[in-house]
């Protein structure tokens, strides 16, 4: 028996990184899941495409499907809920995990990059929220996961040449501490219907295929970097727990559960939260 068994899971950003993970370690636990990206097939250079992790849970035995929609048009994502609905049913597990940034200092941001970081990074999260509530509630719950990140505070200088770093990701950060309070907010509303909402951040530096921006930092910090392993398994706890309204780091809700983290198909044991084994991300 997996924990996620007989539920139906939505997960955005899904073709790579941490939305990818986060899939297959639900999937693992038994959630037919579908995954959505702004398209099918390859995203510019990056690799991974919905196409092909839909395909890698259905061959682990998984119940998987693919749904492209740009969560940065109001329109085109209006009706997300209703259709990713028609593979498996209705939506007992939302993360909103898609996201974009502008690393530019705060002096610097454009109004069309404001726009386009609030609409996908706090928008579209409530707007799909809001579309899961009607069935949750007759359903009789339901989770919501919001993936947050620890730049919507400002962030202490560690070494010489960081001032930069910190200050460019300011105006994403406060997209992100604006989904922080929306969340809260949400989860005390919604308790008493048994819909579970919360946002998780990761504890590190997340080396996936997109995190271009951050590899220089994380080969002079070693120890700042955290497996993508981490953020599935405080996925699974905070998509299948009773937590309420938690803005918290993958590592402290692993730990605060007690849990192992496991390989993101379950099969392995990796570590709990402050002792892992060195895991090289495929994500």
């Amino acid at each position: 028996m997996g924990r996620c068994d007989g539920k139906v899971a939505l997960v955005t950003g899904a073709s790579r990184g941490i939305g990818k993970a986060i899939a297959r370690r639900l999937a693992s636990e038994g959630a037919s899941v579908v995954v959505n990206a702004s398209r099918m097939g390859a995203h510019g250079k990056l690799p991974g495409t919905l196409e092909a992790i839909a395909t890698e849970i259905q061959d682990a035995g998984a119940k998987a499907a693919a749904i492209a929609c740009d969560l940065l048009d109001p329109g085109a994502r209006e009706d997300l809920i209703s259709r990713a609905s028609e593979f498996f049913g209705p939506i007992d597990i939302l993360v909103n995990n898609a996201a974009a940034g502008c690393m530019k200092l705060p002096s610097e941001t454009t109004n069309d990059e404001r726009n386009r970081m609030y609409e996908l990074n706090v928008n579209a999260p409530v707007d799909l929220a809001q579309q899961c509530l009607p069935n949750m509630k007759t359903r009789g719950g339901g989770w919501i996961l919001n993936i947050g990140s620890a730049t919507s505070s400002q962030p202490e200088l560690p070494y010489r040449d960081s001032k930069e770093a910190a200050w460019i990701i300011g105006a994403y950060g406060a997209t992100k501490a604006c989904l922080d309070r929306y969340t809260v907010a949400l989860a005390h509303e919604l308790q008493a219907h048994e819909i579970f909402v919360n946002c998780m951040m990761p504890t590190s530096i997340v080396l996936t295929t997109g995190a271009d921006y951050v590899r220089d930092i994380a080969r002079k910090n070693p120890d700042w970097v955290e497996p993508v392993e981490m953020m599935a398994e405080g996925a699974l706890e905070l998509c299948t727990g009773r937590h309420v309204g938690r803005v918290i780091t993958s590592r402290d809700i692993v730990h605060y559960a007690a849990r192992k983290v496991h390989s993101l198909d379950g099969t392995q044991v990796l570590g709990d939260a402050f002792m892992l084994a060195d895991v090289e991300s495929t994500v």
